[in-house]
C-alpha cells in the first residue's frame, strides 16, 4: 500500500509536471506567434511618441515666436512712448523759447515806443 501511495504521488507529480511542460509550449508558441503584432504595437507606440514630441516642439516653438512678437510689440511700444516723450519735451522747449522771444520782442517794443515819446517830448520843448 505504502508503494502504491508513492505511485500515486509519482503519477500526481509527473501530471503536474507534463501540465507545466505543455503550459510552457502554449506560452512559448503564444509568444512566438504574437511576435508580429508585439512589433506592430511597438511600432504604433513609437510613432505615437513622436509625433507627441512633434506636437511638443511645435508648441515650444509657437510659444518661443509669440514671446518674441509680445517682447518687440513691448520694445515698440517703449519706443514709441519714448519718442513721444522726448517730442512732448522738445515742444515744450520750443514753446518757451518762443514765450520768450515774444517777451524780448515786447519789452523791445515798449522800450521803443517809450524813447519816441522821450524824443518827442525833447522836441516838444526845444
Amino acid at each position: 500500500m505504502r508503494h502504491a501511495r508513492n505511485n500515486e504521488l509519482t503519477d500526481r507529480r509527473s501530471a503536474a509536471a507534463d501540465a507545466k511542460a505543455a503550459l510552457l509550449t502554449e506560452y512559448r508558441a503564444a509568444k512566438t506567434a504574437a511576435k508580429p503584432l508585439q512589433a506592430a504595437r511597438q511600432a504604433e507606440r513609437i510613432s505615437l511618441v513622436e509625433a507627441r514630441e512633434a506636437r511638443r516642439a511645435e508648441r515650444e516653438r509657437l510659444k518661443h515666436e509669440e514671446r518674441t512678437r509680445i517682447e518687440t510689440l513691448a520694445a515698440q511700444e517703449q519706443a514709441a512712448i519714448e519718442a513721444a516723450a522726448v517730442a512732448e519735451i522738445e515742444a515744450r522747449q520750443l514753446a518757451e523759447n518762443a514765450r520768450i522771444s515774444r517777451v524780448v520782442q515786447d519789452e523791445a517794443a515798449r522800450k521803443a515806443e517809450r524813447d519816441r515819446r522821450y524824443a518827442a517830448r525833447k522836441a516838444r520843448q526845444a
